[in-house]
């Protein structure tokens, strides 16, 4: 057994929620003697660009987590606004991208998982996808962690789905199968000037929680899959392209699915490609 096989051996005998949530809590303390040295030792372990954030030292900001969910400074992003373009959602480089074959998507050599299980099994929701395009994007720990809108869209539905959470990286993706379909994520649902667009916020292991704008934490008590629909009955909430529409306290991964012949990818991006937020990803197919 190599360093790999017990590495991916340790992800399933860890309490991955207990370790996770109390991470969560560490990262929350706003004791400055605690999250101070704390944020510096992050700084110079990952080498975060702290040239571009909004606040640049750790004493301006109130806990480990303030910091890990920093604000760039107003020009730090170009944002990619011809009518036609979808950009990047985040900083971070792409894991995978291409086709959904029969219902797949593929995860890394010889795994792949369901484009139904990934938005909470639900075979409607996941029907104008098939046959559709895909891409997943890791992000690192040094990488800015606020998502953002790759294309103007009105929200239709918020999906929470409760899983694991096994780390996310290289190492997982090839041995652990199904696992951006097996840990924890929120999935929300697009509305689009080219059909239905999905979003899907992946959590993983020290991952304290996921974001998004409009309904703040997401963390439902019970640990069901829970559905919250959006449209004529409730406030219209429509996000701009480039405007913030979620962030990882810690972590992790974002997958986007379209429709069929709904849009094009820029053909240099390919796995292991580093994007930034606001770039050009692909196109709208006219």
């Amino acid at each position: 057994m190599n360093l790999n096989d017990l590495f991916v051996y340790s992800q399933y005998i860890t309490p991955q929620h207990l370790l996770s949530r109390t991470a969560g809590k560490i990262a929350d303390c706003e004791i400055p003697s605690f999250k101070n040295p704390l944020i510096n030792w992050f700084i110079k372990q990952y080498g975060v660009n702290m040239s571009e954030a909004a606040l640049g030292s750790a004493e301006d900001f109130k806990s480990f987590n303030d910091f890990f969910t920093r604000q760039l400074k107003e020009d730090a992003r170009s944002i990619d606004q011809s009518p036609s373009s979808i950009i990047s959602p985040v900083d971070g480089a792409i894991s995978q991208l291409g086709g959904i074959q029969q219902g797949q998507i593929f995860q890394a050599k010889g795994q792949s998982f369901s484009v139904v299980e990934l938005l909470g099994g639900n075979t409607e929701r996941a029907a104008p996808f098939m046959g559709g395009d895909f891409a997943t994007i890791y992000l690192s720990p040094k990488d800015y962690h606020r998502i953002h809108m790759p294309c103007t869209g009105t929200l239709r539905e918020m999906v929470y789905i409760p899983g694991k959470l096994f780390s996310v990286n290289p190492v997982t993706a090839e041995n652990v199968p199904r696992l951006f379909a097996r840990n924890e994520r929120v999935a929300a649902i697009f509305d689009t000037e080219f059909g239905p667009m999905a979003m899907v916020l992946v959590g993983a292991m020290i991952v304290a929680s996921i974001e998004t704008t409009w309904s703040g934490l997401v963390a439902p008590i019970k640990r069901n899959v829970k559905t919250t629909s959006y449209g004529p009955s409730n406030e219209e909430i429509k996000i701009e392209k480039g405007e913030e529409m979620g962030r990882f306290k810690l972590g992790s991964t974002v997958v986007l699915a379209f429709p069929p012949n709904a849009t094009e990818f820029v053909e240099s991006l390919k796995a292991g490609s580093a994007v930034q937020m606001g770039q050009t990803f692909g196109s709208i197919n006219k």
